[in-house]
């Protein structure tokens, strides 16, 4: 389905499942504001980049600002930047602590705060986090309270703004995947990566892609967690 006129932001845009879904929102005819760290100019004038950490207000108020200076509006926000951090939990440092926190719920906030307060001027809108199914079913061996604790506070509050800003026309969802086969897993992992899984294999990018495209065209569906992970949220195995 192609969406012309409309704009989506995306975080951690510069490489795998972000690079991605910028791609993936250009083919469908959107507008992109694409952020990141590390995230250079694009040569498509339909795509703005914002270099930035997403911990840091002054990030998101460029991200909204310049977006909407430039295309007029804010359609679809998707919230992928995040960290991962596997140790056990007494390990854990006051930086793996501070890291975890500041990237993957402070960016989550300030950023999602400013695209609801445009979302709503607008009367429609969209916002969707990319979580872990770990959430909902650890493994043994994947050492994961941060991610439970930080991802997991995504996923409630993914229900929640659903709820309070349904009446204004802006949905909310999450897509939590398995592991997903990125540059950040050395091929080396692959097929002890792929066993975490009951389907016996990684997801691919493109799957997590499909997937939040899925949830940008469902105009029926929100506050749905949608679990993109070779089965792991269905049980033990």
């Amino acid at each position: 389905m192609s969406h012309p006129n409309k704009v989506a932001v995306i975080t951690g845009a510069s490489q795998g499942i972000g690079a991605a879904l910028v791609k993936a929102y250009r083919q469908a005819g959107f507008s992109v504001v694409a952020s990141s760290r590390s995230i250079g100019p694009s040569s498509d004038p339909h795509i703005v980049t914002v270099a930035g950490d997403i911990a840091e207000p002054a990030t998101a108020e460029r991200i909204f600002s310049e977006g909407v200076a430039r295309f007029g509006r804010i359609d679809t926000l998707v919230n992928n930047a995040g960290i991962f951090t596997a140790k056990p939990f007494t390990q854990f440092s006051l930086e793996d602590w501070q890291g975890n926190i500041a990237t993957n719920l402070a960016g989550f906030f300030h950023v999602t705060q400013r695209a609801v307060a445009q979302m709503e001027k607008q009367g429609s809108g969209h916002v969707v986090q990319i979580t872990t199914s770990l959430v909902d079913q650890p493994i043994k061996g994947v050492p994961s309270v941060l991610a439970s604790l930080t991802k997991g506070g995504l996923n409630a509050a993914t229900k929640s703004l659903a709820i309070e800003y349904a009446a204004s026309g802006v949905r909310v969802n999450a897509v939590s995947p398995g592991v997903i086969k990125t540059p950040m897993h050395p091929k080396e992992n692959h097929d002890f990566l792929g066993a975490l899984h009951p389907l016996g294999r990684m997801g691919e990018i493109d799957e997590i892609v499909e997937a939040v495209l899925f949830l940008e065209n469902a105009a029926f569906v929100t506050g749905e967690i949608l679990h993109v992970d070779g089965g792991q949220s269905a049980g033990h195995w």
